[in-house]
């Protein structure tokens, strides 16, 4: 019988070595928060103070990974095959999980079926900012120029796919104009060039263009928020505009490789809801605009498969081809 027992102990003992170690557990070591867009955007920022905050419920470091390229596309590739113990997450945003569906030829990732959702970040609106130079000074005074000087408005965004772009070509349905479509990689480099005047006009978010707007380089002539903003309240609502379906608000939200155990998942969700009801995250959030969302795990289902449905139309509708 002791013989039975001691052979049961070293047996029981070999499982312990192999299997994995309890939802409890998790982390022991460096969480990698990838954000699959170049740094100094809002998805660079956001992420940041997020990722501080989530450490703190963890008791381990969030480290930013940037890994940029085809529109959000390369950096969420490469989490969709990562291994899925809850070391790699993404950075999941209105273009990786929405527009791409419709804007990508050979998407190897499915937003739903390669990623378990942990929870929404936050919804920000965009500025419709032009360069301080520019001959107009208000939204209606700007399609009359674009319908003026046909084909030689422009405007520039993050890159194709972006929300950047996808709003901007809402907008010149809605306005029933055209504009040249500049794509760069990165919000930096498309200001730039705006603030230079070499770009007519953009759509940004408050957190990238307000400096500039402060330094008195771009003005803003509108913005996509359903009320206007605390931050800026002079600036009318394209609503108030009567362009109501410009309403929109860019999103953001944490996933992880399909596979991640539910107890991961949970507790991943737990450390992003402590920092997004912080007093540090909500402060950061309201100076530029942004909502924190709380939508967590399976409720954020139907929540993409909306998102999916309506920047698939507005790329239908503005005649974009796959890339």
């Amino acid at each position: 019988m002791a013989k039975r027992h001691v052979l049961l102990a070293i047996v029981f003992a070999s499982f312990a070595l192999v299997a994995p170690a309890p939802a409890e557990e998790f982390p022991n070591r460096p969480i990698t928060w990838v954000v699959p867009f170049a740094p100094g955007g809002i998805t660079d920022t956001t992420s940041r103070i997020v990722a501080e905050e989530m450490s703190k419920t963890l008791g381990q470091s969030v480290v930013i990974d940037n890994r940029g390229g085809a529109g959000g596309t390369v950096g969420t590739e490469q989490v969709a095959r990562a291994k899925p113990d809850g070391y790699t997450m993404i950075y999941g945003t209105q273009a990786t999980m929405a527009a791409n569906v419709s804007l990508r030829k050979n998407l190897s990732y499915d937003p739903l079926a390669s990623f378990v959702p942990v929870h929404l970040v936050g919804e920000s609106p965009n500025l419709f900012v032009a360069f301080a130079g520019a001959p107009y000074n208000s939204v209606p005074e700007f399609i009359a120029y674009a319908k003026q000087n046909p084909g030689k408005v422009s405007f520039s965004s993050a890159g194709v796919g972006t929300a950047t772009h996808l709003v901007a070509e809402l907008f010149k349905t809605v306005a029933g104009i055209e504009m040249l479509h500049v794509p760069y990689k990165g919000s930096a480099p498309a200001l730039n060039d705006l603030i230079a005047g070499r770009i007519d006009v953009m759509f940004d978010y408050p957190v990238s263009v307000g400096p500039h707007v402060e330094a008195g380089k771009l003005k803003v002539l509108a913005t996509t928020a359903p009320e206007r903003l605390r931050a800026s309240p002079n600036v009318p609502t394209m609503v108030e505009l009567g362009m109501k379906e410009m309403t929109t608000q860019s999103w953001s939200g944490l996933m992880v490789p399909a596979g991640t155990p539910a107890p991961i998942v949970d507790r991943l969700a737990e450390a992003a809801h402590a920092a997004l009801t912080s007093e540090r995250v909500r402060t950061h959030f309201e100076k530029f605009g942004t909502r924190p969302m709380m939508l967590q795990k399976a409720e954020m289902i139907p929540f993409i498969e909306k998102e999916i449905k309506r920047w698939g139309d507005v790329i239908e509708r503005a005649g974009l081809e796959k890339q």
